[in-house]
């Protein structure tokens, strides 16, 4: 899987673009000034980096995504377990859970669920 890396300046008008598009350019401006404070040359700046990056298009001032902010959570995940945790899924479940002794039955449904939907050979 490719990954996908945002900085942290990126990621603040990737949210807003995620919301909001497609949006005129213009009206991104405004609303990264009014959001995050950010000027327009800052707005910009930021903008052409996404796109340089391949994250969104900017066709005759309207600004759209090209990959959906699902696709970046899932690289960022992969990345997190892979880099904390040595690419095991287990050892990044018993760490989210901590001390926490307890599950919902809805979320224990939930997990199950999707356990064996991604096993393999979908047992």
């Amino acid at each position: 899987m490719e990954e996908l890396v945002l900085f942290e300046a990126e990621k603040k008008l990737m949210e807003i673009i995620w919301q909001e598009a497609p949006i005129e350019s213009g009206k991104l401006v405004k609303i990264a000034h009014d959001n995050i404070n950010w000027n327009k040359s800052t707005t910009y700046t930021v903008l052409r980096k996404l796109i340089a990056k391949g994250f969104v298009a900017n066709e005759d001032t309207i600004v759209k995504v090209l990959i959906p902010k699902e696709k970046v959570l899932i690289s960022e995940s992969n990345q997190i377990i892979e880099e904390s945790f040595s690419g095991s899924l287990p050892k990044f479940v018993a760490a989210f859970f901590g001390n926490k002794k307890t599950l919902s039955d809805e979320d224990a449904d939930a997990l199950m669920k999707l356990i064996k939907d991604n096993m393999e050979g979908g047992k």
